[in-house]
């Protein structure tokens, strides 16, 4: 399995960004994908994660703003992102659960700032 993430950037304080992620190769099996992200000195933390008939988790710090969605048909999963924070600075992982296998993508970088 791949996972090829993008989207990540520069923005304002109060802005947005959408997250998108694809997966490739034999991607039979997954069942939920989440978003992960790790700032410098911090330990990698969940961001939001979707199971594969839609189930969603969120972080308390990004319940309200963020919103994880998944098209099956597409192998994509995305992270629209409002209301962005300073503190949402930090490198944003795509992850897939296969049969209890984790996979991650490259990560793409978020920065918050003015």
């Amino acid at each position: 399995v791949q996972l090829q993430a993008s989207g990540g950037g520069l923005v304002q304080p109060g802005g947005s960004l959408r997250l998108s992620c694809v997966a490739s190769g034999n991607i039979f099996g997954i069942n939920t994908m989440g978003w992960y992200r790790q700032a410098p000195g911090n330990p990698r933390e969940l961001v939001a994660g979707i199971t594969s008939v839609g189930l969603t988790n969120y972080a308390g710090s990004v319940k309200g703003r963020f919103t994880i969605s998944r098209d099956n048909a597409k192998n994509t999963l995305h992270l629209q992102m409002n209301s962005l924070k300073p503190e949402d600075t930090a490198i944003y992982y795509c992850h897939a659960d296969k049969f209890g296998t984790p996979y991650w993508g490259q990560g793409t970088q978020v920065t918050v700032s003015s």
